[in-house]
């Protein structure tokens, strides 16, 4: 059962999520491909007794290398180095449902989980974009449902891999020449729409039972999946109006399918460019702004909506003939997102652009720590939230302004915890310890019998 305590997730990003960060002074431009850095970045949140870091991931290169460091290492390697480096902090890594099978997949998290002592969470994601398809032989990217479809069945077929060992199948008995206790490693035969897999997994069931399972997206296919499935949910929200809805809507829908709402912690996104003083972080976040290129950042507006860059005027409101989400199969909820930021603001196309810099349409804010805190505090009482993912805006600056500004007076105010008394991630979220779903009633075959 879920305690109501506030819950922190760092969202590490190689200098930080505002677009223009690496351009400053303090910034490395080769950070992305230091492990050192990360390791490093893990440190400073596990100080700060944070529940978790995470790493997204999209299997294409997602940004002009031009422009920005653009070069990505793969998150389980990253949070596999981290694991050995660090000794509470949970370790969450994206990895998509449309690129990648079931079995290495469950496989690499399973490992992880053992590495880590338990640490691991998988941030189920259903990848959109064509150039990421192209890669893998497609043509185009698989229509939204189609993808969502898939991902519920690659869940499934991931808990059974990782249920296929009873907890209690490995016996180590060295005098009767018994590793394991055949019957308690099952196949499943699982055939379904999308995959056919047989089991048992290679890897016996992990610290965690299995890792916890993330979810991202906010379209409605994207809240019905994390209903069913998500145990946290990584949300962009940019009011706390829209927060709000959004917590209410999730809970209930939670609810709905059978689960216990509060076994579903809802992390809002928060951009936070923090200041010893209101005009100092102001004075950051204006620099930040002015190092954007306009022009670069209108080409990546343009693609999103299916428009060429000339139709954006940067001095000009969107233009209103923009293609409804029906019409958009990937990322629906970040189209909406964006496109209802600019109605709601009345923005011109450049200070759109310099919106989504900061956090890509999540709540950016500058201010005092305490400002930071006051924000944080009133959205998790008035039940907008259970916790929130912090993006720095620059790193490794602004995850060290968190911690050693925002983290203590939290900490004061009884809403965060000021030592780990849990070594697991499940632990950490207040969330138990999936039971093995074919030691309940299930129906495996026994491996021995098959083998």
């Amino acid at each position: 059962m879920t305690d109501r305590r506030l819950r922190l997730n760092a969202f590490l990003m190689p200098i930080g999520h505002h677009e223009a960060a690496w351009r400053l002074p303090e910034s490395d431009p080769n950070a992305n491909l230091d492990i050192q850095h990360y390791i490093s970045l893990a440190r400073t949140a596990e100080r700060g007794r944070f529940d978790s870091v995470f790493l997204a991931d999209s299997p294409v290169l997602f940004a002009n290398p031009e422009r920005r460091p653009s070069g990505k290492l793969e998150p389980t390697i990253i949070l596999t180095a981290i694991a050995t480096a660090t000794e509470r902090i949970g370790l969450i890594g994206t990895a998509s449902t449309t690129y990648n099978e079931p079995y290495n997949l469950a496989r690499r998290f399973a490992s992880l989980d053992f590495v880590s002592g338990g640490r691991a969470g998988w941030n189920i994601v259903t990848t959109a974009g064509d150039d990421a398809a192209r890669n893998f032989g497609l043509d185009g990217v698989p229509a939204h449902k189609s993808r969502y479809a898939r991902a519920a069945e690659f869940v499934e077929v991931s808990t059974k891999l990782w249920d296929s060992w009873e907890d209690d199948a490995i016996v180590a008995d060295k005098e009767a020449a018994i590793h394991a206790d055949s019957a308690k490693v099952h196949t499943f035969d699982h055939e379904g729409e999308f995959f056919s897999v047989a089991g048992p997994l290679n890897v016996p069931r992990s610290p965690q039972g299995y890792p916890l399972l993330v979810q991202a997206g906010s379209s409605e296919n994207g809240k019905d999946f994390a209903a069913l499935y998500a145990e946290a949910i990584f949300t962009a929200q940019p009011t706390f109006e829209e927060g709000k809805a959004f917590y209410d809507d999730v809970k209930d829908r939670v609810g709905k399918v059978g689960r216990d709402p509060r076994q579903v912690l809802i992390l809002q996104g928060i951009v936070p460019v923090i200041g010893d003083t209101e005009k100092e972080a102001r004075e950051l976040d204006a620099e930040l702004a002015r190092l954007i290129s306009p022009e670069y950042a209108r080409r990546q507006l343009a693609e999103r909506f299916g428009l060429r860059p000339e139709q954006l005027p940067l001095d000009e409101p969107l233009p209103e003939n923009l293609p409804s989400e029906d019409e958009i199969e990937g990322a629906k909820s970040r189209y909406t997102l964006i496109v209802q930021l600019a109605r709601r603001e009345n923005l011109t196309v450049r200070q759109l652009i310099e919106r989504l810099g900061g956090g890509r349409g999540h709540r950016t804010f500058a201010g005092t720590a305490e400002q930071v805190a006051d924000t944080i505090e009133h959205w998790f009482h008035s039940a907008a939230a259970d916790g929130f993912n912090i993006m720095p805006a620059v790193l490794p600056s602004g995850l060290e302004k968190f911690v050693d500004g925002v983290v203590p007076i939290l900490q004061e105010r009884g809403l965060f915890r000021t030592e780990y008394t849990e070594s697991t991630l499940r632990g950490h979220y207040g969330l138990p310890r999936p039971e093995n779903q074919f030691t309940v009633g299930g129906a495996f075959v026994g491996f021995a019998t098959q083998r």
